[in-house]
């Protein structure tokens, strides 16, 4: 959705500034231009250690890096037919917890072990002067394991974790024992504590890695002014979360639109390029292909309006 959108787009036109870019993703697929880099690394995630491969490719100035584990890879390629959170819409797997402590373990690692030369600005490892944009819950604790692991033993001193909400429905809200599976010290425990207030599918206290998301990085951004005002403006619009986001503060930075992706010209979806002197000809062609294919009267002269956004109570 949004999240994919956004990851496409802003890499580029950050690379596009000068900055060196990397995305750190999990291996959902077998991603046809992403190639085995051959780093391994060896990760503890609930009570076992899993090694983790690097695969990568380099596009439109952005190190593209996936995280390669069978608990991503077997979910979604093409045997279960699940989706990529959770067998059902709504649903999480079982293991959405280690699946996404091994999300944020690996990006930590990334920096560092990754020799990486595909620029012809950029080479080596990234390094330590790095800022890590922490997309949504599941990638909430990467601040956690910044402060736990790394830091103490003096690595990535300068390094900072913005935490961009897209969504605050999605918190990542699990049972409270199930803090024990994050091997992270008790004194992170305060910032994953959270009384869910909802009966789904159990009222009571919990962990949410949304909360401990936003408590422990640097700063917190969401995709508009808008929905950074809509999110501490009430407990149902911050899904419980607004006296939190209130307490840290949150800067809404409008999301853009990717020109290269969205070129009416060189659109492969639309049979009619256009620009913007031939807009005015092209559009009525382009809508009555559009009324036509849906089932619409055709009819070049009427409003047609669409509407792309969750309906959700």
């Amino acid at each position: 959705g949004g999240l994919g959108d956004v990851l496409g787009g802003l890499p580029p036109a950050m690379a596009a500034n000068g900055h060196r870019v990397m995305t750190i993703s999990p291996r959902y697929d077998q991603y046809k231009d992403a190639w085995d880099t051959e780093v391994t690394v060896e990760l503890k995630v609930g009570d076992k250690t899993e090694t983790v491969r690097f695969f990568h490719c380099y596009k439109r100035g952005v190190d593209r890096v996936f995280v390669d584990h069978p608990l991503f890879l077997e979910k979604v390629w093409g045997k279960t037919a699940s989706k990529i959170y959770g067998p059902t819409a709504g649903v999480d797997f079982m293991d959405n917890q280690l699946r996404f402590s091994l999300l944020c373990q690996a990006a930590l690692v990334a920096p560092r072990v990754l020799n990486l030369n595909s620029s012809k600005y950029f080479s080596g490892p990234y390094g330590e002067e790095v800022v890590f944009i922490a997309n949504d819950w599941h990638t909430a604790l990467l601040p956690c394991y910044l402060k736990a692991i790394y830091k103490p033993k003096g690595i990535y001193k300068t390094a900072k974790v913005a935490f961009c909400i897209h969504n605050i429905a999605y918190q990542g809200r699990f049972a409270f024992a199930d803090f024990a599976l994050l091997n992270l010290p008790n004194e992170f425990k305060s910032s994953f504590d959270f009384i869910d207030g909802y009966d789904k599918p159990v009222k009571g206290r919990k962990i949410n890695w949304m909360k401990a998301g936003i408590l422990e990085s640097d700063k917190v951004l969401t995709v508009s002014p808008y929905y950074a005002e809509e999110l501490v403006s009430s407990v149902e619009k911050g899904v419980e979360l607004d006296n939190i986001i209130r307490k840290t503060g949150i800067q809404g930075i409008v999301n853009g639109m990717d020109v290269q992706e969205w070129n009416p010209l060189t659109d492969k979806y639309t049979t009619v390029k256009y620009d913007a002197s031939t807009v005015a000809d092209a559009k009525p062609l382009l809508k009555e292909a559009l009324q036509a294919e849906v089932g619409l009267p055709v009819d070049r002269d009427i409003p047609v309006i669409g509407f792309i956004g969750r309906l959700e109570e």
